[in-house]
């Protein structure tokens, strides 16, 4: 119905979100119209570069009347029509070279994937997910690989991922012992993608590595017994909360396997969603409330019954404090005076 030539490519993004609004310029028979393409391009395109050239968009106008022009609707719809269909091409043409390319284009499909649901519907078949291993997958091979073992106890698909896998190293070793897949979801749209994917696929949940225990990231039937009883639970408790915060951190007691770790700290996968999801808009006043952890607590690791032997209140303190900065120092959280203090400490213990 419209002439239409153009070239748009894809800038280096490197992870970031950069919506230049003046990087798409619009030409009527080689002459300027506008760089000011907001509500002419859908906005997910504008993470593109190029020029666009169509005897069908009207010169001398102002951006208002060129966002309502039928003509210019029908070039948008087109744009990103063509754009999906290229992506398709490079897709089935040659797979490895697109999964070469994916890091780069990662954050461009997920915003347009977001924003617009046609572009979703589009590309959902072409999306790639990434795991720790580098391998990629469509979502339907994903499924096939992971189902047998990350289906919880309610028959829902349990995706495990990471959005750092340096600094959620421990989580993700853990989560492997367990023969657990983790994914990298590690863009700045991730957390909205992932909320949107949780609405689009069946009986599916997103969960980060780092937001319960291992044993808790997906649930199944059969259950640790626990060898700490709720009243020697509730005898050390006080004694944990002696050494961090109430305010940031809530202690809780698990039944854990002897060889996970004594203290586990984590975030609420929920809590920490929304905030991030406030950092890119979308997350209303959950971005402005302070950061909270839980704080695990095995109750089935021989340190934890040691603490809870340990008749002498100083001692006892003193094996709590340890294993506690352990935990935080595993996690970048010791810092300060409370990192200084750690390291006098055990090089006072390794001198004795």
């Amino acid at each position: 119905p419209f002439n239409l030539t153009g070239i748009l490519y894809f800038p280096k993004l490197k992870g970031k979100m950069d919506l230049n609004k003046n990087k798409i310029q619009l030409y009527c028979n080689q002459v300027f119209v506008t760089d000011s393409v907001e509500g002419i391009v859908p906005e997910f395109l504008t993470l593109l570069h190029g020029v666009i050239d169509s005897p069908d968009i009207p010169l001398n106008v102002s951006r208002s009347y060129l966002q309502s022009d039928s003509n210019v609707k029908k070039i948008s719809g087109h744009i990103s029509k063509k754009v999906s269909d290229k992506l398709e091409e490079m897709f089935k043409k040659d797979r490895k070279d697109f999964e070469e390319k994916w890091d780069d284009i990662q954050v461009f499909m997920e915003y347009g994937m977001i924003t617009e649901d046609k572009f979703y519907d589009r590309t959902s078949k072409i999306s790639l997910f990434k795991n720790t291993n580098n391998e990629y997958f469509i979502f339907d091979e994903y499924k096939t690989k992971i189902e047998g073992n990350q289906t919880n106890k309610d028959g829902k698909l349990v995706i495990l991922y990471t959005n750092d896998t340096e600094a959620q190293h421990s989580y993700i070793t853990a989560a492997k012992d367990r023969d657990y897949d983790v994914l990298v979801f590690n863009t700045p749209t991730a957390s909205h993608f992932i909320g949107k994917l949780e609405q689009k696929l069946e009986n599916v949940t997103f969960v980060r590595v780092d937001s319960n225990s291992v044993d808790k990231l997906i649930e199944k039937d059969d259950q640790q017994p626990s060898k700490l009883s709720e009243e020697q639970q509730n005898e050390i408790k006080p004694v944990f909360e002696e050494v961090v915060s109430k305010d940031k951190f809530s202690i809780q007691f698990e039944s854990l396997s002897e060889k996970d770790a004594p203290i586990t700290i984590v975030q609420p996968e929920f809590m920490r969603r929304m905030k991030e999801m406030s950092e890119l808009g979308g997350g209303g006043f959950y971005g402005d409330m302070p950061e909270t952890y839980n704080m695990i607590v095995n109750a089935n690791h021989p340190l934890i019954g040691k603490i809870l032997v340990t008749s002498d209140s100083g001692d006892r303190l003193k094996l709590v404090k340890q294993v506690t900065d352990l935990a935080l120092l595993s996690q970048n959280m010791l810092k300060g005076e409370a990192l200084t203090e750690f390291v006098s400490r055990n090089y006072e213990q390794i001198g004795s």
